[in-house]
């Protein structure tokens, strides 16, 4: 990379220096040398990407490392205290890449670091790397993407090439939206006809499909391995009818309904103050429990049209507790606010605008009061499922018009809520819903690129508190960051939108 070029990594390091001297060559009998807890584990992962991404098959060894190596250390004096969790250091010379890290999260995310500074292009050596020294750490602890899997299912392998792409840009939680109106997608031993009927079909009338028990524990060891936090969302008391077609006894009226394959909300319920109802929840949120060891538990709660509102106090109190009685943090769409009674430390996931509407802050702030922490979703840039621009084949187009790129990138989490600063701020997610999207390609083209410019917002440090955000997130610095990442999507496979404003560059491995 010619010296004056922008660094090409997403998210922006908060540190990164170009160094004097010769560059480093990663040539093929480069080895990888590892000391310390989980280091081993990180370089196999680094090595099996090399692997795919530049034709590099090295060697792992527990020794020092030589000339030409690249080094992988995990050690507690490897970051200071404050950055320990996930930060790094990565120092790239003529004699070698080392990255450092407190923790084997940190050192992975080191390792992405350096796979968007190893040459796309590998059709001839040598592959060589500008001499550097980065110093990184994250803003938020939760970085995180959601993918809807009950309007259209997508099978285990697609969801594990969901998590390699978001990987790469540092994203830390996959919230998987698992029930829906249309379709139930994991199997509950106690209930299995949640998934015998209730997951046959989905949007649009498709196929539909579901996860047994043993697939779900395999995503989630998956993404573990990859240092991501699976975050399930069994959404109550709305959007249940999959739940209700399958089980008369979870209706008033004793008759399921049909299933449901259209896109319309709000106009299903599950029964409140009824013991079937509450065996329900406990069976479902206990068997999903057992099945997650994260901390979160997201039970939905939004846009309970059908529900009236007192109804709505009481189901998500009773809901919520049975969450905190399994052993896991309740988390819910801001509209659980709407209630004084949730457990200490339950998670509010804010979905409305960047300008907040009615009562969606108050809502919000509710779980503040409680003692909880917020994740922000703002609908109209960080939504990835709306149009890029009017007229889009995929997509939706709701949330105040199309989001271009500058849109998803130009905000900040800690300026939407009046009061709710960084202190209440748990992290920043992107959603995807997918009404409208069949094919994991169909998702990627709606998630990528605008994923990573969510990813630098949850990732890299804040704009100054003095200036607009506007003149402190540098559009024009992010655009050609964004063009190289666009090279490395190309040549690995990931789907992505050409949107006009960057431009890209084409690559092809071969």
């Amino acid at each position: 990379m010619p010296a004056g070029e922008q660094l090409p990594v997403i998210p922006r390091p908060v540190t990164a220096e170009r160094l004097g001297g010769s560059a480093f060559t990663l040539a093929p009998d480069a080895r990888v040398s590892v000391a310390g807890p989980g280091a081993g584990e990180v370089a196999a992962l680094l090595v099996a990407e090399l692997a795919s991404d530049c034709r590099r098959d090295l060697a792992i060894v527990h020794e020092p490392p030589a000339y030409g190596d690249i080094a992988i250390v995990i050690a507690p004096d490897e970051t200071p205290d404050d950055e320990r969790a996930e930060g790094y250091s990565l120092s790239i010379t003529a004699e070698g890449v080392r990255i450092g890290a407190a923790t084997a999260a940190g050192a992975f995310w080191g390792v992405q670091t350096l796979r968007q500074l190893v040459p796309v292009e590998c059709a001839s050596d040598p592959l060589t790397i500008e001499p550097l020294s980065i110093r990184d750490h994250p803003r938020y602890a939760y970085r995180g993407a959601m993918l809807d899997v009950a309007r259209h299912f997508f099978a285990p392998d697609d969801v594990k090439r969901f998590i390699d792409a978001i990987v790469l840009l540092k994203v830390n939680h996959l919230h998987l939206h698992l029930t829906d109106d249309q379709g139930w997608r994991i199997h509950i031993e106690s209930w299995p006809n949640l998934t015998a009927h209730g997951a046959s079909t989905g949007s649009d009338g498709s196929d539909g499909g579901f996860y047994t028990q043993d697939e779900f524990r395999d995503l989630v060891a998956y993404a573990a391995e990859r240092h991501v936090t699976i975050v399930p969302e069994l959404d109550m008391p709305g959007h249940t009818n999959a739940a209700l077609a399958s089980y008369p006894e979870l209706n008033a009226s004793g008759v399921a309904p049909e299933l449901y394959t259209g896109a319309k909300v709000g106009f299903s319920t599950l029964l409140v103050d009824d013991d079937t109802t509450d065996r329900f929840i406990d069976d479902v949120v206990r068997e999903v429990a057992a099945l997650t060891p994260g901390p979160y538990l997201h039970i939905g709660g939004d846009e309970c049209l059908s529900t009236s509102a007192d109804d709505f106090l009481r189901f998500i109190a009773r809901a919520s507790a049975i969450v905190a009685a399994h052993g896991k943090t309740p988390a819910g769409w801001h509209e659980m606010g709407k209630s004084a009674e949730l457990p200490d430390g339950t998670v509010g996931q804010y979905w409305d605008f960047v300008t907040p509407r009615g009562s969606a802050a108050d809502e919000t702030l509710s779980f503040v009061r409680q003692g909880g922490s917020i994740i922000m979703s703002p609908a109209d840039v960080a939504y990835l499922d709306i149009v890029y621009e009017e007229g889009d084949r995929l997509g939706q187009d709701w949330a105040d018009g199309p989001t271009g790129i500058r849109e998803s990138f130009v905000w900040d989490p800690a300026r939407i809520v009046p009061g709710l600063g960084d202190a209440h701020i748990l992290g920043v997610e992107a959603p995807v819903w997918t009404e409208t999207l069949a094919t994991i390609e169909d998702v990627e083209e709606m998630v990528f690129p605008r994923l990573a410019a969510v990813a630098e917002v949850a990732w890299s440090p804040a704009p100054a508190d003095t200036e607009p955000v506007e003149s402190e997130r540098d559009f024009d610095d992010f655009a050609p960051r964004l063009a190289a990442l666009g090279a490395h999507w190309a040549a690995g496979g990931t789907n992505f939108r050409r949107v006009p404003e960057i431009s890209w560059r084409e690559s092809v491995r071969v």
